[in-house]
């Protein structure tokens, strides 16, 4: 791959000594060994390379998922490994953050950035329109009948779809938000603008989105780990409070999620 490191400063003299290749390809370990590393540590450089290249397949994976809507691949593919390097560069595993739920939105921002910069001369597909007001209807409906945000589920449910067609609704409509806003979606009484409708992103889509993303490679995992990754991504729980759930030590649920995480990305590498 190459080189995405800049040429590193002299090492301070009391620097302790490491060799990259004795550590495993875990973001977790390799971000872990750059953080206990002095700025200019020679083997800093080398660190990052190797987090870099071990997540690229998820970088890749996040960008197919926004290929065939006039970017060329090359390009989404270099604007996601942006977001992972960024990602990998402001990771503070002292946080109690795992990487991957911290490299994952940092990926998809970037490549929404990405659209949003580019000005494209077409008109949303009617089609399109008229599914993304169904769905936004459908969205404030269930709001009060639930009492919460409705899932891609409860919204397929309602309209009787798929969740793919519901996802291809919201991710439509999010891909040719560089139309001009003032396109209007609907007719008579009911129409708007499509500037009304792109507001603030709603966590539940966000997260049923990398459901059905993931779907495949989840399904690889044993009943536990599956748990174990639910509640960190999906319930937001931390290490300790899964560990209290399961019964188990945190330092066991840190290995079984880094075990997880990688069975994952050896998913993702052998799709994309």
């Amino acid at each position: 791959m190459t080189a995405l490191t800049e040429t590193a400063t002299a090492p301070a003299p009391t620097a302790p000594k490491l060799d990259p290749r004795s550590l495993s390809d875990s973001a977790t370990d390799l971000l872990n060994a750059m953080a206990a590393l002095p700025a200019g540590h020679p083997s800093r450089a080398a660190l990052r390379d190797r987090a870099i290249e071990a997540w690229l397949p998820l970088a890749n994976h996040l960008a197919h998922r926004y290929s065939g809507r006039g970017e060329p691949t090359d390009d989404l593919a270099q604007t996601a490994a942006v977001g992972l390097i960024k990602a990998i560069d402001k990771f503070d595993p002292t946080r109690g953050v795992d990487f991957a739920g911290y490299a994952i939105p940092t990926i998809i921002g970037e490549l929404k950035r990405h659209f949003r910069d580019r000005t494209w001369d077409i008109r949303v597909p009617r089609r399109l329109q008229e599914l993304r007001l169904a769905i936004s209807d459908a969205n404030s409906s269930l709001l009060q009948t639930l009492g919460r945000s409705p899932t891609v589920a409860d919204i397929a449910s309602h309209l009787k779809l798929t969740e793919e067609e519901v996802l291809e609704g919201l991710e439509g409509a999010r891909a040719y938000n560089a139309v001009s806003l003032s396109t209007p979606t609907g007719d008579g009484d009911r129409a708007t603008e499509l500037g009304d409708m792109l507001g603030g992103e709603d966590s539940e889509f966000e997260l049923a989105e990398l459901r059905v993303a993931l779907g495949p490679a989840l399904a690889t995992l044993d009943e536990r780990e599956q748990k174990i990754l639910t509640l960190r991504f999906y319930g937001n729980l931390t290490q300790s409070q899964i560990a209290e759930q399961i019964g188990v030590s945190q330092m066991h649920v840190s290995r079984l999620l880094a075990r997880a995480l990688t069975k994952l990305r050896g998913q993702l590498d052998g799709t994309y």
